[in-house]
């Protein structure tokens, strides 16, 4: 029993749920994350809602980035184990 689970889901509260990430240059990721945790270094090139596109070079494994990112790209990403939470 989770005495917690009538509490309401926002940005400040725990993930709840949790998917890993194969990266694509084209596909949006399924649901907006609240973070994305990176299981073995490397570098992170993600688009953003407002259409941005960044890379944040040399994460170090074990990283959770508090981003909100629509999508993250095959083309200029080096981590893996890469999991999105929400």
């Amino acid at each position: 029993m989770d005495k917690f689970s009538d509490y309401p889901t926002n940005l400040t509260a725990p993930a709840r749920e949790a998917a890993p990430v194969t990266p694509n240059d084209l596909a949006d990721l399924p649901t907006l994350p609240r973070a994305i945790y990176v299981g073995q270094s490397g570098d992170l090139a993600v688009r953003m809602p407002d259409g941005s596109a960044v890379t944040f070079a040399n994460v170090p494994s074990g990283s959770f980035l508090p981003i909100r990112a629509q999508g993250i790209s095959a083309t200029g990403t080096t981590a893996s184990a890469i999991v999105t939470l929400w």
